[in-house]
């Protein structure tokens, strides 16, 4: 399957990006025409603020509703696909995701405990930012990974194969509280809870994109330099320290940024599902498995696909939105399978 050299795809994305953003401010309960979009931006860029209020709500639309929410859902998409990638060449596995650590099971307890015991302070509360839900999220996404990771380490290093059987055993526990939590819930709770858990961008505003921003710098910065030395493990974490890599150093950078960029990432957005499967599997089919390409390709796909996919939850029932995690599932469900049929009639990539 693989036609295409990273750089041709990395092209091809750019040039895709600004479309699809622009389709993206366009469309929704009001459409603006593009030609308006373009104005506007550059009325606001050279301080022309007198042009902008003629039309103010149509600006108000653009800059205070759609705009941050684009900003959050690519750079969410970019953060899910890029640890995505990193997860399955950490784990030398295809079909590897950030869930497998358990940074998705124990947001989706932490958020549940709060909409549960902390129902009354939801509306009125908030810290830097963030609501209680998504503060409750973050914690739980770290104290589990934390749990996971200490679980699988000992005096010979952090074993990725007890790791995966842990983060498993962690996430059938998770799915327990949380239907035990979803059992004591009242119908509003459970409302609540069944949303975040579908994934939701609707609540986008300029604080959390620079809370995401701020966290999706440090990841998408560093995870590349750590493309060698996942490119080296591919090969096995023995032959991985025969070239000098110090794989117990490196596991543990790598767990922690990707327990930050997901773990702030499902906060914010709630579940959303197959981005950080689905699309570095499709980029390394199309690029191959070097992971100086596969990360930054990933992560620029990651945030077009998420783009895209909120955009068409905005719009497909409108003026009722549907939760983006179900989009992302829809689309990359019967897409993924299609791969893996696809990839069982040929050779594999992996060593």
């Amino acid at each position: 399957m693989r036609g295409l050299t990273a750089s041709a795809l990395s092209k091809l994305l750019w040039v895709l990006l600004p479309i699809v953003v622009l389709a993206a401010l366009s469309v929704g309960t009001i459409d603006i025409p593009v030609s308006a979009i373009i104005q506007r931006t550059i009325n606001l860029v050279l301080g022309q603020a007198d042009v902008l209020i003629k039309d103010d709500y149509l600006s108000a639309v653009i800059f205070d509703i759609r705009l941050p929410r684009i900003i959050l859902a690519f750079l969410v998409g970019a953060i899910l696909a890029i640890s995505g990638a990193v997860m399955q060449g950490l784990f030398r596995n295809p079909l590897a995701a950030p869930s497998l650590i358990g940074v998705s099971s124990g947001a989706s307890v932490g958020a549940s405990v709060m909409i549960v015991f902390a129902s009354s302070m939801l509306q009125s509360h908030s810290i830097i930012g963030l609501s209680l839900v998504a503060l409750g999220a973050f914690i739980g996404s770290f104290l589990v990974t934390l749990f996971v990771y200490r679980l699988s380490t000992s005096a010979l290093g952090t074993s990725v194969t007890t790791m995966l059987l842990t983060g498993l055993a962690v996430s059938a526990l998770a799915g327990a509280l949380n239907s035990l939590l979803s059992y004591f819930a009242d119908n509003e709770m459970l409302r609540q809870i069944s949303i975040w858990q579908m994934g939701n961008l609707s609540t986008a505003n300029w604080s959390r994109v620079t809370i995401i921003g701020a966290v999706g710098l440090v990841v998408l910065v560093l995870f590349p330099r750590d493309s060698k030395a996942l490119n080296a493990l591919l090969l096995g974490e023995s032959e991985a320290r025969h070239l000098g890599i110090d794989v117990q150093k490196v596991k543990r950078r790598l767990i922690v940024l990707t327990t930050l960029g997901v773990g702030v990432s499902v906060a914010i957005a709630g579940m959303i599902g197959f981005v950080g499967l689905v699309v570095p599997h499709i980029v390394r089919l199309l690029i191959g498995p070097d992971h100086r390409n596969l990360l930054p390709v990933s992560a620029l796909a990651g945030g077009i696909l998420l783009v895209i996919a909120d955009t068409v939850a905005r719009v497909i029932i409108s003026p009722t939105e549907l939760p983006t995690g179900i989009i992302t599932a829809l689309l990359g469900a019967p897409f993924f399978i299609l791969l893996l049929t696809h990839q069982r009639k040929a050779s594999t990539i992996w060593p």
